[in-house]
């Protein structure tokens, strides 16, 4: 049964996640939204509605194990599965400029996270300057950008080639959308957890490990999904932004929301192992795409291998090593 709360919750979770984002897109479009707002706001964050309600379903139902996990895990697989996926089937080309700062505050957001979680719980007061970070550095983007004509007209090149263009749609058909999207997300994080809290318990693995694997696996979809058409159709450069924006506004919005709500204890062994490979790969990547070229076809080779290897570490207990 619980194999089919989480292939259902899944489900739920990527119909609805494309149904939000999808909706919003086209009702702030016809709200007369600019595009550089839409591609900063709704775009960049609204894909990160499955770990948001994913997290806060886990911190509601007493598993902070799965809703530190799914952050963790998403990130770490954003950075070795995702962008090995696109840079395996499109070299991705490194723009340098606005992605050094960006790379540079996710690797900041990410340095914040793994300090915080130290001392063994995110609390409100850990929570609020994350929050605070995340909204200046929206409202820095917007107006950094919004100089710049090439920047508007960059925003509306990047949500053609995400796929949110096509036949215009009347406001209350975008708000049945955007309604409709809501409800799928928010059913799905309550089956997924469920299917996924009864699956550790059935087979005695901790709900962190489920939350950094399966869940946090989960709930990236939509980014692999995105990020792997923009690769196909040669936008590297959205595939590279996807994954940047994606890991700031799971440290900087999910643990600045979720913990607002009560505190979230950080298993030891999250602190003793993958806070590290999650920081490790985080600078690796950030020092790519500030001094490489491109991120080709060997180095996407070697991030899926260390992915796989990450997995396996879990599921062979070597991750519960780095607790002796």
């Amino acid at each position: 049964m619980q194999y089919i709360l989480v292939a259902a919750g899944l489900s739920l979770l990527l119909l609805g996640g494309e149904m939000l984002v999808r909706g919003a897109v086209d009702l702030a479009r016809r709200l007369g939204v600019p595009p550089l707002v839409i591609g900063l706001t709704i775009v960049a964050y609204g894909t990160g509605a499955p770990e948001l309600l994913v997290s806060l379903e886990a911190s509601f139902a007493g598993s902070p194990g799965i809703a530190i996990g799914n952050i963790v895990g998403s990130n770490i697989a954003n950075i070795l599965l995702i962008v090995g996926c696109s840079a395996l089937i499109s070299p991705i080309v490194c723009t340098h400029g606005s992605i050094n700062f960006n790379g540079l505050m996710m690797l900041g957001a990410t340095a914040l996270f793994v300090v915080l979680g130290y001392s063994g719980a995110i609390t409100p007061w850990d929570a609020l300057p994350m929050l605070a970070i995340l909204i200046a550095f929206t409202l820095y983007s917007y107006i950094s950008s919004g100089k710049s004509p090439e920047a508007v007209a960059e925003a509306e090149a990047d949500l053609d080639a995400d796929g949110f263009h096509g036949i215009p749609v009347s406001r209350s058909k975008a708000s049945a959308i955007l309604l409709a999207g809501l409800v799928c997300v928010a059913l799905g994080s309550h089956m997924l957890v469920m299917g996924a809290v009864d699956i550790a318990r059935s087979f005695g693995i901790s709900e962190a490990t489920i939350g950094l694997t399966l869940v946090a696996l989960g709930t990236s979809l939509p980014e692999l999904a995105t990020a792997v058409v923009a690769a196909y159709r040669r936008h590297s450069d959205v595939a590279l932004g996807n994954v940047v924006g994606s890991n700031i506004f799971n440290i900087l919005g999910i643990m600045g929301i979720v913990p607002l709500f009560g505190a979230l204890d950080v298993p030891a062994a999250v602190v003793n192992f993958d806070f590290w490979v999650m920081l490790g790969a985080t600078a690796v990547f950030v020092g790519m795409t500030a001094f490489c070229v491109k991120i080709g076809r060997l180095m996407a080779s070697i991030f899926l291998l260390g992915y796989l290897a990450y997995i396996a570490c879990h599921y062979f207990g070597i991750s519960a090593m780095a607790m002796g």
